[in-house]
């Protein structure tokens, strides 16, 4: 399988002020770490709150905050380095070729615009849609993740909408360009379990539908199963694991690993 994505040795520092104010000290968050994601495949990364997983998938498009620092590594996708492109050739990547779903859509989601407008503007903004065209293909997308009523749902806020519906706005929106890779980042935390199965059967749909590749965050060892072949195993800011589902819960080798697939088994299925 050819490799979409190949980040390589990847290690970020937070800058954080001293008490005195002319001095500054580095909190390494993320050390060498290194994955690689397939054509067409979903790829999952697991770890525990803090563990690294979210601030190594910003990195990919260069989207960290500003006390971020990448120190080292690679990030080739589409066999380009996105950490050495210049920002205008990046923009053309962002939103296009690589998108993202995150887990809290009311924070990404704008409360003064329709849901539908949100939808539409990233086609006008990419595709240069006129307005028209774009808000049927809005239209079109909303019905594609199974939202009832679309042409109504389009005039609807954020805070008019349930989590569930919100997320997959958030969906519709990520996979309007229809971009190569998604990164799903705990795109189910907040759901209740009946609408999580849901998103996760709607995004197995949609990727053998669309064929794109996706990165799936999560801290739930027990989604991963659900979705993914592959998995990657972040603890204190390293990859401490990988390899197969199969593999990993026959015989998991890290402490921390050992810890999710016990959980896991001890919650059940």
């Amino acid at each position: 399988m050819n490799n979409l994505l190949t980040l390589q040795n990847l290690s970020i520092e937070f800058r954080k002020p001293r008490r005195r104010a002319d001095l500054s000290q580095a909190a390494p968050e993320v050390k060498e770490a290194s994955l690689q994601v397939g054509e067409n495949e979903i790829v999952g990364l697991v770890g525990e709150s803090g563990s690294g997983k979210t601030v190594s998938t910003l990195a990919i498009t260069r989207i960290l905050p500003p006390n971020a620092q990448i120190k080292s590594g690679q990030a080739v996708f589409e066999g380009k380095d996105l950490l050495k492109m210049k920002e205008d050739e990046l923009r053309q990547v962002r939103g296009k070729k690589i998108a993202y779903i995150f887990q809290e859509p009311t924070m990404y989601l704008n409360p003064l615009l329709t849901v539908g407008t949100q939808v539409a503007e990233v086609l006008t903004a990419h595709q240069k849609k006129d307005k028209l065209s774009a808000e049927q293909e809005a239209i079109r997308l909303l019905s594609n993740v199974a939202i009832p009523g679309p042409a109504q749902v389009f005039y609807d806020y954020p805070h008019q909408l349930s989590g569930g519906m919100n997320q997959r706005i958030m969906i519709a929106q990520a996979l309007a360009l229809r971009p190569r890779l998604l990164i799903a980042d705990e795109p189910t935390t907040n759901l209740d379990v009946d609408t999580e199965n849901e998103i996760l059967e709607l995004l197995l749909d949609l990727q053998k539908e669309i064929g794109f590749s996706c990165l799936f965050i999560t801290h739930n060892l027990g989604l991963v199963k659900r979705l993914c072949r592959r998995v990657y195993v972040m603890y204190a800011g390293r990859v401490v694991e990988e390899g197969d589902i199969e593999g990993i819960f026959k015989n998991p080798l890290h402490a921390h690993t050992k810890a999710l697939v016990g959980a896991y088994l001890k919650l059940g299925s």
